[in-house]
Order: C-alpha cells, then structure tokens, then sequence
C-alpha cells in the first residue's frame, strides 16, 4: 500500500476511536477531506486487514467495525489499533517475499542469489518475480533491523537468522524476558516496537511448548489516551531524521483545521484546495505529553521554532541533510528557549506562586505528596500546619494552569495577579453550569 493510503488510515482510525463510531458516513468523509465512496473502500480494507490478523470468530465476524473497537475499548491486553501497524509494515508483495526468505534461512546460510532462486521458484504465480537488486535491498534492511547476519567470510556471502540469544535461554529465562516486554510495552511510551516484540516472544513461546495460551496473558491494561498508538507511526522515522540532522517535509493539520486529511490527486484536472499547510522543518525535539496523551514534534523552519502535534502530519517524507555545527547551534537555541517549559511552551518565564491546603482527617498528606511528585523543578517555599506554598518559574501559565485545576479547592492562586483572576472567572462559569434552574 501507498504512503499516503497508511497517512489516510491512521487518520480514519483516529476519528473512529475518538467519535466511537458517532459520525455517520458523510461526517467522517467530510472530516476526512475524501468521498464518501473511499470512505467505503477504506473502511472494507480496514475490516479485511483486521479479520486477517485477529482472524475473529464466526459469531463476530458480522460486528460492526466501529462496535468492535468500542467494545474492546479498555478491556484488551492486546490494542486493536496495532493490527494496522502488523499489516502495514510493509507492502503485501514484501511481507510474502520476506517470509520467504526467513524461513530459507532458518537454520541455514544462504547467499543471496540463492534466495532469489528459492524466491523466484516459491512465489505465487500472480506475484512479480523478484530480481538480484530487490533480493539485496531485502537482505540489507533485515540486517539494519537486527533479523538476520552476515557470516564472516569471503565473498559470496551467507546469511542466516539471528536468533542466539531465543535459542540460549531456558524456558523460565524465556517467560521472564515476555513478562518483563508485556509490562514495558503496556506503560511506556513508545509502545509499538515493544509490542512487535512481544508477539514475536509469544509465537516462540507457543511454537517451542514452553507455555500455555492461556497462561501468557496475565495482565490486562487500561489505556486512557488510546489513539496515541498511532502517532508512532511517525515517531521513528523522525528521530531517525534528528540523528540525521536531516529536514522533513510534510502536509500538516493543525487542532483548529476542520479536516485532518487531504488525498494526493496526481490528476491536475482534481486538484483542489486542502486546508492543510506544506511545512517543511528540521526535527530538534519530540516531546511526550503525558497529561493528554500527545506527542509533540519541535523543529526549526524559515519562522524559528516551530511546534507540530504529531496526529496533524501527514505524507511525511525527508529533505536535505544540514551542517552538524549548525544543527548544534539550534539545538542550543531550542534547550534555552525550553529551559523553563512545563511542556514545550517557549514564551517568556513567569513566577508561579500557589498555595496548597493540606486535606482534613487524612494520615496521609497525599496533596503534598502530588506537588512533590508532579511538581518538577518548583519548590516548597513555605509551609504551617494548614497548607504550603509552591513556586516555580514557567514559560507561561498555559501548560501549567490544567495541573493547577486538577487539584480543585486544594490549591489557590497567589501569583500572577492575572493567572487569579482567569482561575476564579473559570471556577465561577463551572459554579453557574450546577446553579438551581
């Protein structure tokens, strides 16, 4: 499948998670920037992607795909939306060749016109036979991904699997490791990878008799902010452009657009105007946010510094590399500018001063307990027997303001005058909406 049909799907599945299936065809279509006729074709792939790697049972095979992802909204050990990542991969004709491939050299070396003579006799008839450079480009990206070596020797050369480290550890060495990966990749961000590389310790563990099925899943994982998945579909191939020091172009979709996608017409004759923006930028920073499940990519275009959320880019592709020294110096740029963000705000510093009620008849003083361990670098600066102050110095009062509110009636505002005044306006507009009607 194309780049951009990955873009569109990621876009389509995150409208579905977030609405829960609320939109009717033309709303997701108009959202989408795409007829209500792709809107079709995309959701029947979908439904064919999904039923080929979950293969579901008979008595599910006729539910609704957006009753399907409701329904195992939080109660799934294994997130549905990553079955997009375990098809999407790669292409269809490079999944089929590379499975060919693996299972040649498992337990042998091979060379690689070797391969393409066991390839070129394997594939189905359909399929377009491979060539020398097709085999070679395969072989090269299995090695950069750690699947495969090259035996030491001369030419030409041989490779096999890489699998020493499956193949020495015993069987509880083997349910420890899949324990230890089930855990990280359920509360750590990122999580795809860490998901990849649990099913691939599942299918040994399973292949090898060394455990039960019903006896892998042990935990079940509730997931607040789970359309963040898909925003990993980007992520590496961004720090991969950061290592680089290399620009990225992309089509980028801000909060306020009304449609999140646009399709990429080849026909002149069908271009129309997208409410998207072509940015192109140099990657310096990815930030997580945890409070809303965001990632955030910082980059330095023709404006400065510029901050991108990562479910708004779409058809993302390199640009030229830049000079070390330089990258450097905007890197530099960018940490001063951060110094004092609560996330990625780079305005100018502010003097937060709070004070914070300690809770009535609690043994445990779980309100301090939060400031200490959410508060980041601010500071206990006074304290009696009633409550504690807390400041700190930010970029602004936006990101921090929501943690502020979080804490209700335990927290009062002291400093700035300004960042008062917009909290006691808010906390009177929550105490209309519960006014006696």
């Amino acid at each position: 499948m194309a780049k951009e049909s990955f873009d569109k799907e990621i876009q389509f599945l995150r409208i579905l998670v977030l609405t829960s299936g609320a939109f009717s065809r033309q709303q997701f279509a108009e959202r989408l920037g795409i007829s209500v006729h792709t809107f079709d074709k995309t959701l029947r792939r979908l439904k064919e992607v999904a039923g080929a790697v979950h293969q579901p049972a008979a008595q599910e095979q006729n539910k609704e795909f957006a009753e399907a992802l409701r329904s195992s909204y939080y109660e799934s050990a294994d997130p549905l939306l990553l079955f997009l990542f375990r098809a999407k991969s790669v292409k269809e004709s490079e999944s089929q060749r590379i499975s060919l491939l693996l299972g040649a050299m498992n337990g042998q070396a091979l060379t690689a016109m070797e391969l393409l003579d066991l390839c070129c006799g394997s594939m189905p008839p359909e399929w377009a036979l491979p060539d020398e450079k097709t085999i070679r480009s395969d072989l090269k990206y299995l090695e950069d991904v750690g699947v495969i070596k090259r035996e030491p020797g001369p030419r030409p050369y041989r490779y096999r699997i890489q699998d020493e480290l499956i193949r020495s550890l015993s069987q509880d060495e083997m349910i420890d490791l899949y324990d230890f990966v089930d855990v990280m990749a359920n509360t750590q961000v990122p999580s795809v990878q860490g998901y990849l590389l649990r099913d691939g310790l599942k299918k040994q563990l399973l292949r090898s008799g060394q455990a039960e099925p019903q006896g892998i899943e042990l935990f079940l994982y509730k997931y607040h902010y789970y359309s963040r998945i898909l925003d990993e579909a980007h992520l590496f191939t961004l720090l991969q452009a950061i290592r680089q020091r290399r620009k990225v172009r992309f089509l980028y979709f801000s909060p306020k657009s009304d449609k999140s996608y646009a399709s990429r017409n080849t026909n002149p004759l069908f271009e129309r105007d997208t409410q998207g923006k072509s940015q192109t930028t140099l990657p310096l920073k990815l930030v997580y946010d945890h409070q809303y499940g965001r990632w955030y990519l910082l980059g330095h275009g023709r404006e400065g510094i510029r901050k991108f959320r990562m479910e708004g880019i779409t058809q993302m592709e390199e640009a030229e590399a830049v000079d070390e020294e330089w990258f450097a110096g905007k890197q530099e740029e960018l940490a001063r500018k951060m110094q004092y963000s609560w996330l990625i705000d780079t305005g100018e510093p502010v003097t937060v001063r709070a004070r914070f009620y300690h809770p009535l008849d609690s043994a445990a003083n779980f309100v301090k307990e939060r400031v200490l361990s959410q508060g980041q670098w601010g500071q206990i600066v006074a304290e009696d027997e009633a409550s504690f102050i807390y400041e700190i110095t930010v970029n602004g009062t936006t990101e921090i303001k929501p943690w502020l509110r979080s804490f209700g009636s335990s927290c009062e505002i002291l400093e700035p005058r300004q960042l008062r005044q917009q909290m006691i306006a808010e906390w009177k507009e929550i105490r209309a909406y519960y006014e006696s009607v």
